[in-house]
């Protein structure tokens, strides 16, 4: 039986959702504004949507926030991520403590730039300030690749073998999980990507083994309560089978 319109049934509810906010220059260059005007309204929306995951029940949100890739963008672009980075962290950081949010970063974090040592003290804080929580978990991937997070998984287990710490030939998948960012917590469910654009851009290549995909054309500043509600009805609406018939 279908859902009434607009209406979300907790039972349908993904438990993880991954969000690709991808738009923010397009949005900005519409309005013929800088990319960093993009940035600021995308960290606007992000807001939102960590305040809707909370309220209606999501357990765990990860949201790509920089990948390894980024750094290549312009100085002037990546000094404003950087910057807004930190402005979120000093201005939200004790308001989702309250909420009883949890911050995991999924990443690098001191393999970050020379530069960024105010951007990483404030990660390293906010993990710390937030660790004993036990509401969302809002997982942020920066300074994060999909592929070079399981390359990092392959790198502990065979150096625990060579200590005769682990079997390689007795290797499960649970192990294997256990070394990724993300251990301790259930597969994605649910990507939700922005902008129209088809693609994994390097985002959870292991963890989104059987998530279900739903890409909007929105741009992400405009990605509000109200598209987050439509992308979770079509979740709710699906039937997933991972791989049966």
């Amino acid at each position: 039986m279908q859902q009434e319109k607009g209406i979300l049934d907790k039972e349908k509810l993904p438990r993880h959702v991954a969000i690709i906010m991808d738009g923010n220059g397009r949005w900005a260059k519409k309005r013929n504004m800088p990319r960093t005007f993009g940035h600021k309204a995308g960290v606007e929306a992000l807001r939102e949507i960590i305040k809707m995951s909370d309220e209606i029940g999501i357990e765990y949100l990860t949201i790509y926030a920089f990948s390894t890739e980024n750094w290549k963008r312009s100085a002037e672009e990546v000094g404003a991520l950087m910057g807004l980075l930190l402005e979120y962290f000093t201005k939200e950081l004790e308001e989702l403590h309250r909420k009883n949010v949890r911050i995991r970063i999924l990443g690098d974090i001191d393999g970050m730039p020379k530069g960024t040592e105010r951007q990483q003290l404030a990660l390293h804080r906010a993990i710390d300030r937030t660790k004993e929580n036990t509401g969302l978990t809002l997982n942020i991937a920066l300074n994060y690749g999909g592929q070079q997070e399981i390359l990092r998984a392959a790198k502990s287990i065979a150096l625990k073998a060579v200590n005769g710490e682990a079997d390689p030939t007795q290797l499960t998948k649970e192990a294997f999980e256990q070394e990724l960012f993300t251990h301790d917590e259930p597969p994605v469910d649910f990507l939700i990507r922005t902008s129209g654009e088809f693609r994994l851009s390097n985002f959870l290549l292991w963890q989104c083994a059987y998530a279900e995909f739903y890409i909007t054309d929105v741009l992400w500043p405009d990605f509000n309560r109200d598209t987050y509600r439509d992308a979770l009805l079509a979740y709710a609406g699906r039937d997933r089978r991972f791989g049966g018939a």
